[in-house]
């Protein structure tokens, strides 16, 4: 679990705009950085970064009655990407090695994150990541892991971005594998909802977690989840905040797909801002 006190002043400026667009008033406002401030200090040492943005969104909701403040971003990026479906679907299949163009994308899809912040370039990072190393890959032992799976569980993160796993699940073609999303709305990380809305139905068997922290926590997710997540042969981790649940697991077979947003996740990996990763969670 990363734990970096730098995630204290990333929720900061994340909260500030919340607050903002909820248009509460002054005292409100003072009021939720108060408990924000509190509950910073109460966790001490056991600070985990989705669970304390789970408890932050928590309390969020006591002020604002909102219970999905990202519902309208989340369906513009749902519909972004899907308008940009067929091109992509184009440009995998014309590839020289589809299964990298897929997995590329996908990675690239992991800029769609508004627990970091909304302003982002998707066409600029697609582009980068089509021509650039990654900085961690481990990518020909994930493509030989999946073909030697029985089962494989894929972990869904931010909308608009599970469109591009989408089409990295259609690659892939495994016939037996799971799509995973968030139990409740949290940030704009993807439910079963916007995974139907998106058509993963049609290539993947959808999953709850069953939990609302924006991460893989496993202790706190369905028993459902749990047996699955404990049965699959391989485990597809995509994002900062699945990572962040997972990277001190050593006993399932994991695979991070993300790009690195922040220098508390950099550090943790020991790359660079803004570099993209495929790190098998056993290798160093």
């Amino acid at each position: 679990m990363v734990s970096d006190y730098r995630c204290y002043f990333c929720f900061a400026r994340a909260f500030e705009t919340l607050l903002e667009n909820e248009k509460l008033s002054l005292e409100d406002k003072n009021s939720f950085v108060r408990e924000m401030s509190e509950l910073y200090s109460a966790v001490g040492n056991s600070f985990s970064s989705p669970e304390y943005s789970r408890a932050l969104h928590v309390i969020l909701r006591k002020y604002t009655n909102n219970p999905d403040p990202y519902k309208l971003a989340k369906k513009q990026s749902n519909d972004l990407v899907m308008s940009m479906y067929s091109d992509l679907k184009n440009q995998i299949q014309h590839s020289a090695n589809p299964f990298d163009t897929a997995l590329r994308l996908a990675i690239a899809g992991n800029i769609m994150d508004f627990a970091i912040g909304s302003n982002f370039d998707l066409q600029a990072t697609i582009t980068k990541v089509l021509q650039t190393d990654f900085a961690i890959d481990h990518s020909k032992k994930l493509q030989e892991a999946i073909s030697k799976a029985k089962t494989v569980l894929y972990l869904g993160d931010n909308c608009g971005e599970i469109v591009f796993d989408k089409l990295f699940i259609e690659t892939i073609n495994h016939p037996n594998l799971m799509y995973a999303v968030r139990g409740a709305t949290i940030i704009n990380d993807a439910t079963i909802d916007d995974a139907h809305y998106v058509g993963m139905n049609l290539v993947a068997n959808i999953l709850s977690n069953g939990y609302d922290a924006p991460s893989t926590i496993v202790k706190k997710c369905s028993k459902d989840f749990q047996d699955v997540f404990n049965r699959a042969d391989v485990i597809i981790s995509k994002g900062q905040g699945n990572l962040e649940g997972l990277l001190d697991n050593k006993t399932n077979e994991i695979y991070f797909l993300l790009m690195v947003k922040c220098q508390a996740i950099a550090d943790a990996l020991a790359v660079k801002k803004g570099d993209f990763v495929v790190k098998k969670n056993t290798e160093i």
